[in-house]
């Protein structure tokens, strides 16, 4: 098919997904399920149209691709969550995050080597490329807005910006079995400890959270000083260039940059809006309550954006209202786009390469691994069982199993286990996106009655 077909055939994708959408929200099919199968028929075991290979060479484009839309989407996770440090919900991101992610490795680790005989460097390198949740593709399950404090969303919304930087530590341990160097270098397991493990976590963290605060403190003040009618979507996305480009300089995670970064500019929205609140008018009561209520909601809320070119942002939290809103806005189109282009990718790619292992692997993840790493995490965490095993059950695989895929094919991956890592994988994040996309909608459902009946009872709903 030629240059003109491939853009009469992408239209064609994009309008029926974006006019389905109301029937897609209210059924078990979602859009990233629509385009993994329009990848699967234009794919070579079908039409024959479009082919993908995975080996070292020809996946130079993957790593750069995937982390582009992880940049994006675990900034906007972090902008998303406005929640003060000391709130439970970060806590349980914390407890998935860390010590989930470390039995979920370890348990898929054993799965691959005694299930599959896999060796152990091998079964370790997919234990750490399949850990990770991914902030992408969990859209219906993560928080909607800076006003969600919903607990559940909450969770999965910190795990996923936490995660993908807290694993590839293990892939870098794996990697440095396959190779050897674990063993050849005395200096090697000080060395992952210290830089590998911690400084990758703490110093990722520190630095994304301190550009995030402070670029957005100074594009905010500037903003502020100098109003103007133009978006300020490029201030977002130098902030995160400079998270992920400063950490990786810096040998830390880009990826707990990026999300640390949204969470640091949050906190400069927070901040301007909790000592600038917009004053209300003491004559009128109606009037100064509504106003409080503003003053308390995110700042966002605060500014129109159909109204850019009337408006005056001559308050200082409409005027971070406006840096916040143009992020989120210009974010999510991006994680949109490149996550539908990813998973269609996929499609193309998995069928050629779908594997019996894979299934037994999704299924032993799913069903095993990630509900028992998640209960045994959540013990004496104060939250119900139901939540608990929502929390097991939503771990969906996506763009983030492809980065450290294409990752470890060029970090000494190769060879017949390099197809066996990427016929698994392609597997996994194709039965993730069909399973845990179908179940979303009827078990979010079920939550939603859940929840209404125990505040039509009186108790806490976040409970």
């Amino acid at each position: 098919m030629g240059y003109l077909g491939w853009i009469i055939f992408f239209g064609v994708l994009l309008v029926a997904t974006s006019a389905s959408a109301g029937f897609i929200r209210r059924s078990p099919i979602t859009a990233f399920a629509l385009y993994l199968v329009a990848g699967a028929v234009v794919g070579p075991a079908l039409l024959g149209l479009a082919a993908v290979a995975f080996d070292g060479d020809s996946t130079a484009w993957l790593r750069p691709a995937t982390e582009m839309g992880m940049i994006v989407s675990l900034f906007i996770t972090g902008l998303k969550l406005r929640l003060p440090f000391n709130d439970p919900g970060w806590r349980m991101a914390i407890r998935l995050a860390l010590p989930g992610m470390a039995l979920t490795v370890g348990g898929l680790c054993l799965v691959g080597h005694f299930a599959f005989g896999w060796p152990w460097p091998l079964a370790l390198a997919l234990a750490a490329i399949l850990s990770p949740t991914d902030p992408v593709l969990a859209s219906l399950v993560s928080v909607d807005d800076a006003r969600d404090d919903d607990a559940l969303r909450v969770g999965l919304s910190g795990e996923a910006g936490l995660n993908d930087g807290t694993a590839l530590p293990f892939l870098v341990l794996a990697l440095a079995w396959m190779t050897g160097e674990m063993s050849g270098d005395a200096g090697f397991w000080p060395h992952w400890f210290s830089v590998e493990l911690g400084w990758d976590c703490v110093g990722g963290i520190g630095i994304g959270f301190l550009i995030g605060w402070g670029l957005g403190h100074i594009g905010t003040r500037l903003r502020h000083f100098a109003p103007g009618v133009a978006p300020s979507d490029f201030l977002a996305l130098g902030i995160m260039a400079l998270a992920y480009a400063g950490a990786e300089a810096l040998h830390s995670s880009g990826f707990l940059a990026a999300f640390a970064a949204g969470v640091g500019l949050r906190r400069v929205e927070m901040g301007v809006t909790h000592g600038h609140p917009p004053v209300g008018k003491e004559d009128d009561a109606d009037e100064a309550r509504h106003e409080h209520s503003r003053a308390r909601a995110p700042a966002e809320l605060l500014v129109n954006p159909n109204e850019r070119a009337t408006s005056e942002a001559n308050h200082p939290a409409q005027t971070v209202g406006w840096v916040v809103s143009d992020a989120l806005s210009f974010g999510e189109t991006m994680e949109r786009l490149i996550g539908a282009a990813m998973v269609f990718l996929v499609g193309v790619a998995v069928l050629p390469r779908f594997t019996f292992d894979g299934v037994l692997l999704a299924v032993a993840l799913f069903f095993v691994v990630r509900p028992a790493a998640v209960w045994l995490v959540t013990i004496r965490s104060g939250a119900p069982w139901q939540r608990r095993l929502l929390f097991g059950w939503f771990g969906i695989r996506g763009l983030g199993s492809l980065n450290y895929l294409a990752y470890a094919l060029v970090h000494g991956l190769g060879g017949a286990q390099a197809q066996t890592a990427a016929a698994a994988v392609l597997t996994v994040v194709a039965l993730s996106i069909v399973a845990h996309g179908a179940s979303t909608t009827p078990l979010m459902n079920w939550r939603g009655r859940a929840l209404a009946a125990r505040e039509a009872s009186g108790s806490d709903v976040r409970d």
